[in-house]
């Protein structure tokens, strides 16, 4: 029995591995008797797919189930178009870590076929929100899944800005630009600029300086619920960029204020029965194997 009934598959574009992955997926569902749509943008790129084409909202609207099949950075894209909506998410790997698209294509229709039948873990994961106020008065606004990066742009210079959390000074900074991630992002961009692994369970967001100027600039983890105001010094000669999951860009001159909370939407991720976060660690950043084996 199916445990959904109306399933929207989302696609990688420029992909043949996903357009392969997608025509199984779409027999596969459609021998089930599932209503099945395609997602418009990737359905642009396929020939007589056969299939009713709709815009992400109407994906979110009608669906109760979307597959997103491609890399991470596909489900980062579809998470935060959907995330108003209450629909669940599961992710095809066909990129290259696969943190967040976890199915193994080769076995495409073994594990979907658990999927429909509810046979998955479930997990809630937050995002957030940015907001940059400019001076001038304009607002300009942007979600993410993985992290809220501050960085300066096009020009390879340290920037300067103060942060608070939840009204109160923590510090000045200068440093190459500031990562705030979420614990989904925490073994993304922030991985790589020295923040810790934070299991995506925890109500926590992760402040990550990049490069700063000083070495006792750490990174530091604050309640998941608080909210950070980032002043970009009035005195830059530059206007630096705030990147939203690295696919959005928000642009800020000096003396710009960025406001970053957890967003009011969640999204409903799909996983394996089996699945387990810190196997998913060793497997993707290479943690070393047992050397010691239970005993019975």
């Amino acid at each position: 029995m199916n445990k959904f009934h109306r399933v929207g598959i989302i696609g990688r574009l420029n992909s043949q591995h996903v357009v392969d992955s997608i025509q199984r997926l779409k027999q596969l569902l459609l021998q089930r008797n599932l209503d099945v749509v395609l997602e418009e943008t990737i359905a642009q790129t396929m020939d007589d797919h056969g299939l009713p084409t709709v815009s992400y909202r109407e994906l979110g609207e009608t669906c109760d189930l979307a597959i997103v099949v491609g890399g991470d950075g596909s489900m980062l894209g579809a998470a935060r178009e959907l995330a108003p909506y209450d629909i669940s998410l599961v992710g095809i790997n066909r990129g290259r870590l696969g943190f967040l698209t976890d199915i193994n294509p080769n076995k495409l229709e073994s594990q979907i076929t658990e999927v429909l039948e509810g046979r998955y873990l479930l997990e809630e994961r937050f995002l957030l929100s940015a907001q940059v106020n400019h001076q001038d008065g304009g607002i300009e606004s942007g979600d993410a899944l993985n992290d809220v990066v501050l960085h300066a742009g096009q020009s390879a210079r340290m920037i300067e800005f103060e942060i608070y959390l939840d009204g109160q000074f923590i510090s000045s900074q200068q440093a190459d630009g500031l990562i705030i991630s979420t614990p989904t992002g925490s073994t993304a961009y922030a991985l790589s600029a020295g923040g810790p692994i934070v299991h995506p369970k925890l109500n926590a967001m992760l402040v990550v300086p990049m490069n700063p100027h000083t070495l006792s600039s750490r990174p530091i983890v604050v309640d998941g619920d608080s909210e950070l105001k980032i002043i970009i010094s009035p005195h830059l000669t530059i206007n630096p960029q705030v990147s939203c999951d690295a696919q959005n860009h928000l642009y800020c001159t000096p003396g710009d204020e960025i406001i970053v909370r957890k967003y009011k939407h969640q999204i409903k991720l799909l996983h394996m029965s089996d699945y387990n976060f810190y196997k998913i660690c060793r497997t993707k950043l290479g943690w070393g194997s047992r050397l010691i084996e239970d005993r019975v």
